[in-house]
């Protein structure tokens, strides 16, 4: 998480209003790739996304513009764990991973989520990019997205479920990280 601290500093540095636009052959694009992309023009909060083929984990990172202290990151982690808990409660479901890790870069923190494809579905997504909205509210870096209407959000959502079913069963074995940067969502294999 190091080396993605010092790479996230540099992105903030160049960051600039973004639109999202795709460059390739769209038939190249596998689930998982497409998955990391319709998460990030979604949900313009998560900074980066990482997905391990190998532990099956997609790993969200948002930044928030100061140090948290322990007291505030534990709030924040009882808040998560409890909201996934209840969340996947009523879902009748159980979750095989749930974690949250941080990092202090500078002066920002690095928050990153842990979940486990097997058991994650798109609306635990939007509620935990909707609890750090809350509750990191105006210090958590956020793109501006305000070019996708409506229509596009509920096809950007419908997008990512179908990609996260589809990735269930896959053995996709390419570690993939995406990001944004100067008005592109970039995918590597790590």
């Amino acid at each position: 998480m190091k080396a993605e601290c010092l790479f996230i500093q540099q992105v903030l540095r160049k960051v600039t209003t973004l639109g999202f636009r795709y460059k390739g052959n769209r038939d190249n694009v596998t689930d998982s790739v497409g998955l990391l992309i319709s998460i990030l023009v979604r949900y313009p909060e998560v900074a980066t996304i990482n997905f391990d083929p190998e532990n099956h984990l997609l790993k969200f990172t948002f930044i928030y513009l100061q140090v948290l202290g322990n007291n505030e990151l534990e709030n924040i982690k009882e808040k998560l764990m409890d909201s996934i808990e209840v969340y996947n409660l009523l879902e009748g479901k159980e979750t095989r991973l749930v974690a949250l890790d941080h990092q202090i870069c500078g002066n920002l923190t690095l928050l990153e989520v842990q979940r486990d494809v097997d058991t994650l579905v798109q609306e635990e997504i939007t509620l935990i990019v909707e609890l750090f909205h809350q509750h990191l509210n105006t210090n958590l870096v956020t793109e501006d997205n305000e070019q996708l209407i409506e229509e596009d959000l509920l096809a950007q959502e419908e997008m990512i479920e179908h990609m996260l079913e589809s990735i269930k069963g896959s053995t996709q074995d390419k570690f993939l990280f995406a990001f944004r940067e100067e008005g592109r969502v970039l995918v590597f294999n790590k």
